[in-house]
């Protein structure tokens, strides 16, 4: 199924964020439909560095090559600023189209960009977005990938200042709507009646609202990416495993999955198969 065919279904769009290719596997064995590759869980688990713009395309896109590899979940990709000018961002369109990526965000961020719920942003002119999405939308490849503008102008500029550029945006030519970084249930409240169509942010620790998806859902929002759960879930784990280890009681031993179990969310049963049909058979002369 296309990225845009998960939007037809009614309810809620529960989207995880894979921060690598474990975690893309594990998803897809519990069952969503769909998942998320954000810059947050990619350049922290992948290089051990904070989301403020220290890792450009080429190595953003590694990682989401070797993600998508080990999950074929239809998947929304975030794409930063387009890193560069318009033919850049057409460029960073076309490239993930190339991998099979069928939805992106593009957000209007100066760079360094940094992770939407930080202090710190700066947003680029209006003008200078909307050309971006107005290339990104016409030079597509695949007319079914799905273009997400997103703004973070909350925080710099006002509300106000986003739903207009949310509009100039959509205007421009994309899918979708994602202003970052609502501070309260009114301000959804009032965005979501103002779109049709829209994505909504409940990062964990972020500055926005904790909501049930449902309720996301009633108030206009029907694109949730969970982009952060998993890599702060992991990260606690393999913390508190380590003082286990450090400490030398080691009575945490045993209470992570099992190698068996392990073996069976990477592939090993498959591989087996395909080793064992196709082992060669030597004789003896």
């Amino acid at each position: 199924m296309s990225f845009r065919g998960l939007l037809s279904a009614d309810g809620p769009l529960l989207l995880p964020g894979a921060h690598d290719a474990l975690a893309a596997r594990l998803i897809q064995r519990a069952g969503f439909s769909g998942y998320f590759i954000g810059g947050f869980g990619v350049v922290g688990a992948r290089f051990g560095v904070p989301d403020v713009g220290l890792k450009g395309f080429g190595e953003l896109s590694l990682a989401v090559r070797d993600i998508l590899a080990a999950c074929d979940l239809p998947v929304l990709v975030d794409a930063d600023d387009g890193y560069g000018d318009v033919k850049n961002t057409v460029h960073t369109v076309n490239s993930y189209e190339a991998m099979g990526v069928g939805a992106l965000f593009l957000e209007d961020q100066r760079w360094p960009k940094r992770c939407g719920h930080l202090e710190g942003k700066q947003v680029v002119p209006v003008e200078e977005h909307e050309a971006k999405i107005r290339a990104a939308a016409a030079e597509r490849r695949n007319p079914d990938t799905f273009l997400i503008a997103r703004t973070d102008a909350r925080a710099v500029t006002g509300l106000d200042d986003a739903m207009r550029r949310a509009e100039r945006y959509l205007r421009a030519g994309a899918d979708c709507i994602f202003i970052e970084a609502l501070r309260s249930v009114e301000e959804l409240e009032r965005v979501g009646k103002a779109f049709d169509l829209q994505v909504a942010n409940p990062l964990a620790g972020g500055v926005s609202p904790i909501l049930r998806p449902e309720e996301y859902f009633r108030l206009g929002f029907k694109i949730l990416p969970y982009g952060i759960d998993l890599i702060l879930r992991v990260t606690r784990a393999m913390q508190v495993a380590l003082e286990d280890m450090r400490s030398g009681r080691f009575e945490l031993m045993g209470s992570g999955v099992g190698l068996r179990e392990y073996l069976q969310v990477v592939g090993f049963d498959e591989w087996t198969r395909v080793e064992e049909s196709y082992r060669l058979s030597i004789r003896p002369i």
